[in-house]
């Protein structure tokens, strides 16, 4: 029995068959990285901004690998691959400052947040074009809540380690789960139509 798709709607079914896991892989080392960040007792600026940088190069990578994954099938996954990449580069610079100060901290990550949800923002309304592409919601609402959360950092500073921390763990958690939800919503959808089948199916 074979059934026939719309180009648009094999797309979105091949995303969810290929990719869906580098969603979910993303929104899990948001929530790791908050619940770390909220669980950690006498936090320095050193250490919050060390795993900052470990979570934004493993995101950054989990993107990139998303966007080129999708590149065949998904005519935004540029901006993906841009979100990756300013990740990367986030992640990178969090490495390479080990004296930053907290203030400093506040603006690099509000500033990755920011530049973040508009790329998500953008990205999320590319997906939207394929026909019953759902998700795409829960990624628009990821990216403006990222946006926000970075707007509030830059234009709203706070000095405080432990603010700053409430602020990047509460964030990072939220920011997480709508990624593991829209991971396991891609699958369900192309799971429904058979494109994710059993182990012996192809």
């Amino acid at each position: 029995m074979s059934t026939q798709f719309s180009s648009n709607e094999e797309a979105l079914l091949r995303i969810g068959k290929d990719l869906w896991w580098a969603v979910l892989l993303r929104g899990i080392f948001a929530i790791v990285f908050g619940i770390i960040a909220l669980v950690w007792p006498e936090v320095t600026v050193w250490a919050l901004v060390v795993v900052f940088g470990a979570y934004a190069i493993v995101d950054g990578i989990s993107a990139i690998v998303r966007s080129i994954r999708a590149r065949t099938v998904q005519s935004g996954w540029v901006w993906w691959l841009l979100g990756g990449i300013v990740s990367l580069g986030a992640g990178i610079v969090a490495f390479v400052w080990p004296e930053i100060t907290a203030l400093a901290a506040v603006f690099v990550i509000g500033i990755w947040a920011i530049v973040g949800g508009i790329l998500e923002i953008f990205g999320s309304f590319r997906l939207r074009k394929l026909d019953g592409a759902a998700h795409w919601v829960l990624l628009l609402v990821a990216g403006v809540i990222e946006l926000l959360f970075g707007l509030v950092l830059v234009f709203f500073p706070v000095s405080s380690i432990l603010s700053i921390v409430w602020l990047v763990g509460v964030f990072a958690i939220v920011f997480g789960v709508l990624f593991v939800a829209s991971a396991f919503q891609v699958r369900s959808a192309a799971k429904k139509a058979g494109i994710i089948g059993n182990a012996h199916s192809d």
